[in-house]
């Protein structure tokens, strides 16, 4: 049985983030190309984040630390340590309001079965 402890994790990636000069650092914990489920830990110094982008697809995102916020263009969702949203099928983009960490998982519609 794999462990990881997330509390460790979301320490070593928000110091890296705070050094980037992209002001994120992320670790996939669990997926890949051939699991169907993907899960990452990413970490946003305060104020960065991710730009609008296309949904994933079924997703959804637990905050570890600080506070994020999630908005679409028509709505916005402000989350803190131990709270939980599923991410809409739409556009959003996503912001530290404070050095943040936060678990995005990601339930991933495996491709077609690769030829032999």
């Amino acid at each position: 049985m794999q462990t990881i402890s997330l509390d460790t994790l979301a320490d070593e990636h928000l110091a890296a983030a705070r050094e980037a000069a992209s002001g994120r650092s992320a670790r996939t914990v669990h997926g890949g190309h051939d699991h169907s489920l993907r899960q990452t830990l990413l970490a946003l110094a305060a104020g960065r984040g991710l730009d609008e982008h296309e949904s994933p697809g079924e997703a959804t995102l637990q905050v570890l630390r600080g506070r994020v916020r999630l908005a679409t263009r028509e709505d916005a969702w402000e989350g803190s340590a131990g709270e939980y949203v599923v991410i809409p099928a739409e556009r959003h983009s996503l912001t530290a309001i404070d050095d943040s960490a936060v678990l995005l998982t990601v339930a991933v519609r495996p491709g077609p079965p690769e030829a032999v």
